[in-house]
């Protein structure tokens, strides 16, 4: 938080999972051991991720009555740097800050664009203690909701933000909670889904570390409208720090009150428990999910009936993911209207995406429905980090669609994404370059979910092993013509007859590439020849013999002793024992690997 009283000088570092990452602990430790040797009192405070992953390890520094300055890429000689020169002397090291140094053009178009409501503390606040949320106006939407709303009108207003679901396919979140709230039943439940499990997303994750007292509060203002009194939080085990500080937001909210019997007064109890999951990316699903927290094999079940009028235990069920939880205590606060100015007229409020793969500035952004792809990845993500022309952004994760550059312009809306053959889904943005290749990208996804079926159904056990049995015969040089059109039938089979939406949505990797990349599958297969040059079964190297200087780069990485020469003689390279694993080409500097 910002330091306004200006009664001490105080220290912040990022301390997520992707600031422990880059090094955030080692710089931790290196300032707390200095601040030990200064003899004067600073206040060393750790916050969550506020997005710019790809400046990890950040350092804030707040001096009375002066500015805050915030660090990027800070090491341990540069923690000692800033001690030295602006904790101690009041003299900010400007090269290194956001506000002034190398950093400040790209921190401003990194974050000007963006909206912050799912995220507004997400790097603000220490996400260990619940002070600081209280300090923001925490909990004040669960108070006026208890105090001053009735379940209806909590429900009417979050039909009125136009909010949709933030974890699928976008189903309207008020009339989640009418549907859950008119099933009659003794006992009701909540469950925030916090499976995140998609290649390249991290939403979810980033938000409980961050801050995730507003997804406590966001789940109990929807008990309150509903009418349940229990609650689960479902995370995977593989996310210790956000299940470290779950924990702790948990006991904090209740021993403050805001979780357990009698919240402000009103009567209203409310419990929540947290079940760490196992990994199962199919758990994700919502009835296989439940069974999951049942103590059963997590496998999807049939539907209807759905979970808000028989769900967890049988009981009337409302399932939420993270970040639509944690929208829910701004629009009570700003008013329904405030949310449903941002966004489009089906797709309102913001929208939160993790930006990976060849992106030069990767993290977590924020942006106003109805964006544009192309202004989230150039304007935004600041384009590839290779340098080289977009080639197309997988949406949606296994379970969404590849988009060529062609067709980025689209803004991000849910129908939108939906005729070009994408989704929402959580969040996940990944982007590719020229140099990858859209048959293996599709192989990598479909060979996720191939993995992760539960095994229930026979078209998403089968049909997806069949699937991926063709893409690696045409990846590997061997495929046929009829291969493509199989490829098709079984991606459309699939979709039609598997019980839940991991089946139904596998093939959409695989049937959105052969859409607008089916020159390259054709290259593959009749070229015996991969455009891209990434599928070692369909490429060779050699060495160009003009520009090898003989540096002997190249000779000693590599791992199979390919590569023979002397120094300043020209190298030869053995295709037999060559495994083109590709390591000669990007050592070497005169460009005298030539791939084919």
């Amino acid at each position: 938080m910002t330091n306004t009283n200006g009664f001490h000088k105080r220290i912040v570092v990022g301390y997520g999972s992707c600031g422990i990452a880059a090094g955030a602990r080692d710089v931790y430790n290196e300032i707390q051991k200095s601040l030990a040797d200064l003899g004067e009192e600073v206040t060393l405070d750790i916050t969550g991720c506020n997005g710019s992953c790809h400046f990890e390890p950040i350092v804030e520094v707040y001096i009375p009555n002066q500015p805050k300055v915030s660090y990027g890429l800070v090491d341990t000689a540069k923690a000692k740097k800033i001690i030295e020169s602006h904790v101690v002397n009041n003299v900010p090291v400007d090269e290194w800050t956001f506000e002034k140094g190398e950093f400040s053009e790209e921190t401003k178009a990194f974050t000007s664009p963006q909206v912050k409501i799912a995220l507004r503390h997400c790097g603000f606040i220490d996400p260990e203690s619940i002070d600081e949320y209280i300090a923001t106006g925490g909990y004040e939407a669960l108070k006026k909701t208890l105090t001053g709303l009735s379940q209806d009108d909590v429900i009417n207003q979050i039909i009125a933000s136009g909010l949709r679901g933030r974890g699928g396919g976008g189903f309207p979140t008020g009339k989640k909670w009418q549907l859950a709230k008119a099933s009659a039943s003794d006992e009701k439940y909540i469950i925030c889904n916090a499976d995140e499990g998609d290649p390249g997303a991290f939403m979810d994750r980033s938000v409980l570390e961050s801050d995730p007292h507003a997804v406590l509060e966001g789940m109990v203002i929807a008990g309150y409208a509903i009418g349940a009194n229990h609650a689960y939080i479902y995370a995977r085990a593989e996310y210790p720090l956000a299940i470290k500080r779950l924990i702790i937001a948990i006991n904090q909210a209740k021993e403050k009150g805001f979780i357990g019997k009698n919240i402000f007064g009103t009567g209203f109890a409310f419990e929540i428990k947290l079940k760490e999951g196992a990994g199962a990316f199919v758990c994700g699903e919502e009835t296989a999910l439940m069974a999951s927290i049942e103590g059963e094999r997590g496998m999807p079940k049939k539907r209807p009936p759905y979970p808000a009028v028989s769900g967890l235990f049988g009981k009337p069920t409302n399932i939420n993911n993270v970040e639509t939880f944690a929208n829910v205590p701004w629009i009570i606060t700003n008013g329904p209207e405030k949310y449903a100015s941002y966004g489009t007229e089906g797709s309102k409020g913001t929208k939160v995406f993790a930006l990976a793969g060849k992106i030069k500035r990767g993290g977590l952004v924020e942006v106003p429905m109805g964006m544009s792809i192309t202004d989230i990845i150039e304007k935004i993500g600041g384009g590839t980090s290779s340098g080289k022309p977009v080639k197309a952004v997988q949406l949606g994760g296994p379970s969404g669609g590849c988009i060529p550059k062609e067709y980025l312009g689209i803004s991000v809306d849910y129908e939108e994404l939906k005729k070009y053959g994408a989704m929402m889904g959580s969040g996940g943005m990944v982007v590719m370059d020229e140099d990858d290749c859209m048959v293996d990208i599709a192989k990598f996804f479909l060979k996720f979910t191939q993995n992760e079926s539960c095994g229930k159904c026979t078209f998403c056990r089968i049909g997806t092993k069949r699937m991926l049995e063709i893409l690696e015969r045409i990846t590997s040089g061997i495929g046929t013509e009829a291969d493509i059109d199989l490829l098709e039938e079984l991606g459309q089979g699939i979709r039609s007859a598997s019980l839940c939406g991991l089946g139904q949505t596998a093939p959409n990797p695989v049937l959105s590439t052969l859409r607008y990349f089916r020159h390259e599958y054709e290259a593959h297969i009749k070229e015996a020849r991969c455009p891209s040059k990434s599928c070692k079964a369909l490429i060779t190297y050699s060495i160009h013999t003009t520009n090898c200087t003989g540096c002997m780069a190249c000779v000693k990485p590599c791992p199979v002793q390919a590569i023979t020469g002397k120094k300043n003689e020209v190298h030869l390279l053995d295709i037999e024992r060559c495994t083109r694993c590709g390591v000669c080409s990007q050592v070497c500097k005169f460009d005298a690997i030539m791939v084919e």
